[in-house]
């Protein structure tokens, strides 16, 4: 007879984020964002607008998605994540599947990020008009008048964290573990990586 040698509570429940990859996309915020949150334990999914074939990135640096995004059961997730990159933010902004993603984790409460051009995605698909958001600079007129725009490196309203750039995207990486995580989780991964916040 099978007998269980373990308890609900010994089990851990992983959190679990996806990034959207199209081409274009840059490179280091996808890759710092990926990595940052497999460091802490978050089961990440790295999906290719494209199919599951490499992608070629702003900087001609080729990333292979995990997975096709159209074959992704999207509401497994506790965080979506639009990397920037004009080209990949853009193929993101005019995608419907993304879009519906968008909408559904927003919808659900569940956490939507973005970085540096990511966030006018969030514009394309009209989602969360009024929430305070940041971006790449250049992006700064096209988003000010449906969100409250700020100069900060990383912004979180609610469910929603945007972030400026290559340079934020440790910043941007850690703010997604704490409000996956928690605080903790996410101060302990700056040390071991070396990095001057």
């Amino acid at each position: 007879m099978f007998k269980r040698f373990f308890t609900t509570s010994s089990i851990r429940m992983t959190k679990r984020a996806l990034v959207f990859l199209a081409e274009g996309a840059e490179e280091m915020e996808t890759v710092i964002t990926v990595d940052t949150l497999r460091r802490a334990n978050i089961d990440v999914t790295l999906a290719g607008l494209a199919g599951d074939e490499q992608v070629l990135c702003s900087r001609n640096v080729k990333i292979v998605p995990d997975v096709a995004l159209e074959t992704v059961k999207s509401d497994n997730f506790d965080a979506v994540i639009v990397p920037g990159g004009l080209k990949g933010a853009e193929a993101c902004a005019t995608s419907s599947l993304v879009g519906e993603i968008l909408r559904r984790h927003y919808d659900a409460n569940k956490l939507v990020a973005a970085i540096c051009a990511g966030p006018t995605c969030l514009f394309a698909h009209r989602l969360a008009f009024g929430k305070s958001i940041t971006s790449y600079p250049s992006f700064k007129e096209k988003l000010g008048a449906n969100y409250i725009y700020k100069e900060d490196r990383v912004v979180q309203d609610g469910n929603i964290i945007t972030s400026q750039g290559p340079g934020t995207s440790f910043e941007f990486a850690l703010k997604i573990v704490e409000y996956l995580e928690g605080a903790d989780k996410a101060k302990s991964l700056i040390e071991p990586m070396r990095l001057k916040l």
